[in-house]
């Protein structure tokens, strides 16, 4: 792909990118360093598009470089050449439209990459310190994901979408640890936003962590509702505890069904001839 690379293209990338957000978000965020970068690619999981976060300056920290697209990368370039440099860059899950970029940016400036999993020069767990962030293990949406806080932030990636709720995958101990994982967020005083991998940014970050929280816990009572009437097929138990979800999203809604039956199954308390979502092979 082609960057600018002149004063002036780099001037005029940077200026559309800090136009994407209105004048308000735009200062809070600058005030504690921040800058969100929107790719260009909506969609019924993406929302408005994928958040890039820039995070710090001279040099600056990137957290999830979005997918490979020229428009985003050029923007993001710009903002890395305007902010002093890269320091390095963080992931919060390696899902494609959060991580797609990593090689191409790394190949145009060099730094340290730290992920949950995969090749990298820093492996996430638990309280490692990558930068200016911790890292917090947020497992539910990908076995990798992880908040990092730093900066009065928390970036949330999937975690914790700006609007609407997240997907929580079928893999074991996924639904529980994702609401200890929202639960031990909630109980932290180190951050007075949260960063989401899509949305706008969340001002009130703690009314939101309970928001989380109690949506689950809703679904859930409403699945064990249902089960508790004798439903046992996956599209009965879709219409009891997923009604309000559009057609289009009843397959994503499958996916959280079948997280939320693994955990029942696991405190032993979901009943015989339950049938599961068919899912295809996905790498959690």
């Amino acid at each position: 792909m082609s960057t600018p690379r002149t004063p002036e293209q780099r001037a005029a990338a940077l200026t559309r990118a800090t136009h994407e957000q209105d004048g308000a978000e735009a200062e809070l965020l600058d005030s504690r360093g921040i800058l969100r970068l929107r790719a260009p690619n909506p969609g019924a999981l993406t929302l408005s598009g994928t958040n890039t976060w820039l995070v710090g300056s001279r040099p600056t920290w990137v957290i999830d470089p979005g997918p490979l697209l020229d428009a985003h990368l050029e923007r993001l370039f710009a903002a890395i050449d305007e902010r002093g440099g890269l320091g390095g860059v963080a992931l919060t899950h390696d899902h494609g439209d959060h991580a797609e970029a990593v090689e191409t940016l790394l190949g145009q400036h060099p730094a340290p990459l730290a992920r949950g999993r995969g090749g990298s020069d820093v492996t996430l767990a638990e309280g490692v310190r990558f930068g200016p962030f911790e890292a917090l293990a947020t497992p539910g949406h990908a076995a990798d994901h992880f908040a990092l806080v730093g900066n009065d932030a928390c970036f949330t990636g999937d975690a914790v979408l700006g609007e609407g709720s997240v997907f929580v995958s079928p893999y074991p101990g996924a639904m529980s640890g994702y609401l200890l994982a929202l639960g031990r967020l909630q109980l932290r005083d180190d951050f007075s936003v949260l960063c989401p991998g899509h949305g706008p940014p969340v001002w009130e970050p703690h009314a939101k962590l309970e928001e989380y929280l109690n949506h689950r816990i809703d679904r859930e009572n409403h699945l064990l509702l249902a089960l508790a009437d004798g439903r046992r097929t996956v599209a009965e138990l879709l219409d009891a505890a997923w009604s309000d979800v559009p057609e289009q999203l009843r397959p994503v809604a499958a996916v959280t069904l079948a997280a939320h039956l693994d955990k029942l199954e696991e405190e032993q308390i979901l009943p015989a001839g339950v049938e599961r979502p068919k899912l295809e092979h996905a790498d959690w």
